[in-house]
């Protein structure tokens, strides 16, 4: 009888996922302009409202040594405004923004002397501190969100991450013109104002989100440590002196190349017409220049050849971290880890959560993610917070025998079951929205070079074996693939 109620179970969860799925292919009108900006449309006519999504396959890891943390920085002086939007009077504005860069690239040039001249550092300082106050006249705050905010737009955001960059908001469906001419304007006019002040804004969310954050210090310390060759093991906001030595001429050279069309994934899902969007896209992005295709990246992290281990001393309560190198899609162990993912750590009756926080009670709470990115192949990463008195080492045990077992004996029909149901159904609550269904669209263009990985994921999902969840496991999940990274207090205490 239990099983019949499962079976029925499923049938109903599977339903609405891969009744949605199936026509998806039918649904997506594609559209290539000659300026290699991809555009990718899905009609709703549910409300009269349409999410418009832009991402540019381009992040951090595109970086270069030089240029570590412009593209995080680039998410903050796109905001700013162009040569319309954001000013007064741009005419009279350009040449102080001249001056400007002129102050503040000689004042860099000087900091990075050993024996820079500290009257001359000072007299620069001054002077750049005067020109931005004079500079104040003509900035225009927030005129993009004021613009969108008039219109009855939302969600109006970014967000950079290793493998892409996204620009988003939700408006009317009858503002889209107006999304079109502001964000063409940007793509084309982008005016990199307040570079030096927005530059000392992310210096401190550095220090703020990184530095004195014990979640954040963790996270970083396991993927600096884990990775040594890869440009993933580089956070997205720029190590410290990355963000300080960011000049203005790498940051525009930058965004002249790359933040282009060629390089470009627009998602229109909404209460639209399809023909009428390709016409508005083509009039106001086809002219813009197509700029130069994001390189691959060459570097390839090596196998590792045994586990590492860190133990970082800061004035929190104790943390654990480990992980485990992977590869990322479309590789079938990708699919696999993401019931692998469902099993150990998602939802009260997970693996994990059901032993380390419920049963045992060894930790106060555990998390199961991928990270850093997914483009290049990545990490599969364990967090815990052991409950007093027990330690990260007995937390750390707890887990490895749990992968231990994963490794040794077949998950459960049942489990596996659940494993899947939840996992597309949490796929089904992105699709059914038009911002996750455009979300989704252009970050598998860009990660999988193809959006129709949506289409074939659940049937990839249901291929999957218990078997091949062991396989999985025993392949990956072994010590020197390991890195694992404790957060203590100074001395080595745990409480």
């Amino acid at each position: 009888m239990l099983t019949r109620c499962l079976f029925l179970l499923t049938a109903v969860l599977l339903a609405p996922v891969l009744a949605l799925a199936t026509p998806l292919a039918d649904k997506v009108v594609e559209h290539r302009l000659g300026n290699g900006l991809r555009l990718l449309m899905v009609e709703r006519h549910d409300t009269p409202t349409v999410s418009a999504y832009i991402t540019l396959g381009v992040g951090s890891v595109h970086e270069s040594s030089e240029t570590r943390g412009v593209a995080h920085l680039l998410e903050h002086m796109l905001f700013k405004g162009t040569t319309t939007l954001g000013t007064t009077d741009y005419r009279a504005e350009e040449p102080l923004l001249l001056e400007i860069e002129q102050v503040g690239s000689e004042l860099d040039r000087l900091r990075l002397q050993p024996a820079a001249d500290p009257v001359r550092v000072a007299d620069l300082e001054a002077r750049l501190k005067t020109l931005q106050e004079q500079h104040k006249a003509f900035v225009v705050k927030d005129a993009f969100a004021q613009l969108y905010s008039e219109s009855g737009a939302v969600g109006f955001n970014a967000f950079t991450s290793k493998d892409m960059t996204t620009y988003l908001v939700s408006l009317p469906a009858n503002k889209l013109e107006l999304w079109a001419l502001l964000e063409s304007d940007r793509m084309k006019n982008a005016v990199l104002r307040e570079f030096y002040t927005e530059r000392d804004v992310v210096r401190e969310e550095r220090r703020r989100s990184y530095e004195s954050n014990p979640d954040g210090l963790l996270y970083e310390t396991l993927v600096s440590t884990a990775f040594t060759v890869h440009p993933y093991r580089n956070p997205i906001i720029g190590w410290h002196t990355d963000i300080a030595n960011l000049t203005l001429a790498e940051t525009r050279d930058f965004l002249r190349r790359y933040y282009a069309p060629v390089n470009t994934t627009i998602a229109l899902v909404g209460d639209f017409r399809a023909a009428e969007a390709v016409a508005l896209v083509e009039r106001y992005f086809g002219g813009i220049a197509p700029g130069e295709p994001v390189p691959a990246v060459a570097a390839v992290e090596p196998e590792q050849a045994g586990e590492k281990r860190v133990a970082i001393e800061f004035d929190a309560e104790p943390q654990l971290a480990i992980a485990f190198h992977k590869p990322t899609l479309p590789d079938r162990d990708d699919y696999a880890f993401d019931l692998i993912d469902q099993v150990l750590g998602q939802g009260r009756t997970s693996r994990l959560y059901r032993r380390l926080v419920e049963k045992e009670q060894l930790a106060t709470a555990v998390a199961v993610y991928g990270a850093p990115g997914s483009r290049y192949p990545n990490l599969f990463v364990i967090e815990a917070v052991p409950r007093h008195p027990h330690t990260s080492a007995e937390v750390e045990a707890a887990i490895l025998d749990e992968l231990e077992r994963l490794k040794n004996e077949p998950v459960s029909a049942t489990e596996l079951t659940r494993a899947r149901n939840r996992l597309l159904t949490d796929n089904l609550r992105a699709l059914r929205s038009n911002s996750g269904l455009a979300r989704m669209l252009t970050t598998y263009q860009v990660l999988a070079g193809d959006w129709r990985y949506l289409v074939d994921y659940e049937t990839r999902i249901g291929e999957l074996t218990a078997e091949d969840l062991r396989a999985t496991a025993q392949r990956w999940f072994t010590s020197k693939n390991r890195t694992a990274v404790t957060l203590q207090r100074k001395g080595g205490a745990e409480r």
